[in-house]
């Protein structure tokens, strides 16, 4: 008899003994898995945002001089972008492996990289020491970063919905979502730390580099946490009844395409807002005006407050539905976009920590939580990595990276009149709810029926 003949059993060398695909897996299994992709999510996002942090704040001139400071923080902003123009590639690439060998090996690559990266990033010397040869190998790491992060995000969230009752599925999603906060509030507070430790000019020196070296000994904290975790039940079901396919990316394109449509529209304004209050807040609340630490102190306490209001977004989906939480979510968006930019411009401390918590911890909150359950929930077990991963990086592609560049763009082309920045994301927010109106909610419906 062969293994086919025995649909039900597979071995797990992770636990050494044998496990049945189709059992529920113990709570602490579950918990388990939910850290692995928590403390992974938040190392990666940390890594990846610690760049847009010294983008909007030193990368410009240290790495791009140029006699108009506009331009420096242009081109500082375009190599941002760059790397989400590759983690569409990196999605394909890595969620091909996921959906063919499994979530756990995948992930420790993805990290893997990242880490790496980052870290060679922090010993990069600037223009002064070797010229054109620093923006071309910054722009190079970078693009390593956004290769990782492109197959980290579907196999991280994975790690947690494919794990989750599906009672709690929205909670469980939820949970590495709240990793992409942490990092950004650990790459803020780092940031933070050593710009206030450290004069101006010894920042520009040395300074920031120090949260980039550090990275390594995160990313050794979450590689071994994920070695712990075994297998997701849902790949582990795909192999038992070999229903892995030879090319994902085929089956997907051929069988999928709405589902990944809806994914890329609906990311629009998840990502476009995630970077404009993440990135472009910092140059932008600056040539207000605002202290270098008041404004990393704003998003860092933004970040901190969103991370319990995702977990109850997440759960108050499991109890009225994904399409809801993230269409009233959408639609406040829409109506705050002007008002946020308003507060800013009042150039009070106060009202900048406001404008940032009502926009990132509240709003953002409610979309950025259920995003991926509704995601995940979109495609089959056999092409989930492939299907996800594809549609989150194409979206986040098209306007995440972008945004702090278009938004600068449009400052610059308006005269620092923060309106058309305002439209744009109201631009954002319409695609959203086109593409979430075609949406299946699937609250309380098995994952893998």
């Amino acid at each position: 008899m062969t293994r086919r003949d025995y649909p039900q059993v597979t071995e797990s060398i992770a636990f050494g003994r044998t496990r049945h695909a189709s059992a529920e897996p113990d709570l602490a299994t579950r918990r388990r898995a939910l850290v692995g992709s928590a403390i992974g999510s938040a190392v990666e996002w940390y890594d990846y945002f610690l760049y847009g942090t010294m983008a909007g704040i030193v990368f410009g001139p240290l790495f791009f001089p140029s006699t108009d400071p506009n331009v420096s923080l242009m081109l500082s902003f375009a190599s941002f972008a760059l790397a989400f123009v590759v983690r569409p590639v990196g999605g394909i690439v890595f969620s091909h492996i996921g959906d063919r060998i499994g979530r756990k090996k995948t992930l420790v690559v993805t990290l893997s990289l990242m880490g790496g990266s980052t870290m060679l990033i922090g010993f990069l010397p600037q223009y002064a020491a070797i010229g054109n040869w620093a923006p071309i190998l910054l722009t190079v790491l970078r693009l390593i970063q956004g290769l990782a992060l492109g197959g980290e995000w579907g196999g991280g969230l994975l790690l947690a919905v494919e794990y989750a009752p599906k009672s709690r599925r929205g909670l469980y999603g939820a949970v590495p979502q709240t990793g992409a906060l942490f990092g950004l509030g650990l790459g803020s507070l780092a940031a933070s730390v050593t710009s206030s430790v450290f004069t101006d000019a010894q920042f520009r020196g040395f300074g920031w580099r120090i949260p980039f070296v550090l990275s390594f000994v995160l990313v050794l904290i979450g590689l071994w946490i994920r070695n712990r975790v075994d297998e997701t039940p849902s790949f582990r079901k795909v192999k038992s009844e070999a229903r892995a396919v030879k090319a994902p990316i085929v089956e997907t394109l051929k069988h999928h395409w709405r589902a990944v449509l809806i994914t890329i529209g609906a990311k629009f304004i998840e990502t476009s807002t995630f970077f404009i209050f993440a990135t472009f807040t910092i140059s932008y609340a600056a040539r207000l005006g605002y202290s270098r630490g008041d404004i990393l102190n704003a998003v860092l306490l933004a970040a901190v407050l969103a991370i319990p209001a995702m977990l109850f977004f997440g759960s108050l989906s499991d109890r009225i539905g994904r399409k809801k939480v993230y269409i009233g979510g959408v639609i406040l968006m829409a109506i705050y976009a002007g008002p946020y930019f308003w507060l800013l411009s009042h150039k009070s401390v106060l009202l900048l920590n406001v404008a940032c918590i009502v926009g990132f911890s509240i709003i953002w909150s409610t979309y950025g939580s259920v995003l991926g359950t509704l995601f995940a929930e979109s495609f089959s077990a056999n092409v989930r990595y492939t299907g996800i991963s594809l549609g989150y990086q194409i979206g986040a592609a098209l306007v995440g990276g972008p945004a702090p560049l278009i938004a600068t763009a449009l400052l610059v082309a308006f005269n620092d009149h923060y309106a058309p920045v305002a439209i744009f994301v109201i631009a954002c927010a319409a695609v959203s709810l086109v593409a979430i109106s075609f949406a299946k909610e699937m609250r309380g419906v098995d994952l893998d029926a």
